[in-house]
């Protein structure tokens, strides 16, 4: 047994009920991660110094974006969750794909989701799309942050057992073994470190080379995410995948590492095209 093994905290999933209304943890983390980056964006897009020369999208144009990002994120977190994660199940009960509060959504369908969003409005407002998606990157990390934190309140997505870790928690729907408080490690990983290195990268290069912040991002995230998954347990219906030979000589390659393993990829290739400066618009180039 570890040194101490700490029991999870009773916290009630639903955050405020009044009759048959209730709003979760998870429901308003959404909320504050969505109305903490709405505020964000704006100061951002109120900076001139930031866009060097590229249009700047307007205060509506703002509002719109939360809106359809969030549209964008709900839609492709459950079609993700649904594609990448349990395909199989979901294909015998198809009405189960509707029933987004039993939980199941998945981080790189949302990504997906919330970039077609961006891309959309961005198109239909004649701005700078991957500026506009530098932008949303910045302001991303927060709703990463909230969303982790209601993962462990709601005692979901627990980690690896680790019964010789000091503050191993026991979760209740994981048995009684101690086990690694993932969520957390997310929330400063995902949320709160790489939230620090999004404000500095947007304060040290601005938007003048589209593409570029957002290149930092999914590098960034892929880096944490790698990380972090090394002290989650995969999924019950995927485990570990490759094999029992893989997973004896890594540490057992997941599904959350698949997917961000080419993100990466992405991340320092768009990182190296925007730095040599090929995605600023042609009348910009020399300004």
């Amino acid at each position: 047994m570890p040194l101490v093994a700490l029991s999870f905290p009773v916290i009630d999933p639903v955050a405020i009920s009044i009759g048959p209304f209730a709003i979760r943890w998870y429901a308003l983390a959404y909320v504050v991660g969505l109305l903490g980056g709405w505020f964000y964006a704006k100061r951002l897009a109120a900076s001139t110094r930031l866009w060097d020369g590229l249009r700047q999208p307007k205060p509506l144009d703002i509002d719109d974006l939360v809106v359809w990002v969030a549209l964008g994120v709900v839609l492709g977190g459950r079609l993700g969750y649904v594609l990448f994660y349990n395909l199989s199940a979901y294909l015998a009960e198809p009405l189960e794909i509707l029933a987004v509060w039993r939980g199941g959504m998945s981080f790189h369908g949302g990504l997906i989701g919330a970039t077609l969003a961006v891309i959309l409005l961005s198109r239909s407002r004649g701005l700078n799309t991957l500026a506009m998606l530098d932008l949303v990157s910045v302001v991303a990390p927060i709703g990463l942050f909230f969303g982790r934190i209601a993962n462990f309140i709601n005692g979901e997505l627990w980690g690896r057992p680790a019964p010789d870790f000091p503050y191993a928690i026991v979760f209740p729907h994981a048995g009684p073994i101690p086990r690694h408080p993932s969520q957390i490690y997310e929330a400063f990983g995902e949320g709160l470190i790489l939230f620090i290195v999004m404000a500095f990268a947007a304060n040290r290069f601005g938007f003048r080379r589209p593409g570029l912040v957002g290149g930092i991002f999914i590098l960034g995230y892929s880096i944490a995410r790698i990380a972090c998954e090394f002290f989650r347990e995969p999924d019950e219906q995927l485990g570990f995948l490759f094999g029992t030979t893989v997973q004896a000589l890594s540490g057992g390659i997941t599904m959350g590492m698949l997917l961000s393993f080419p993100m990466a990829l992405l991340g320092i290739a768009v990182i190296w095209i925007a730095a040599r400066g090929t995605t600023r618009p042609a009348t910009l180039a020399s300004a």
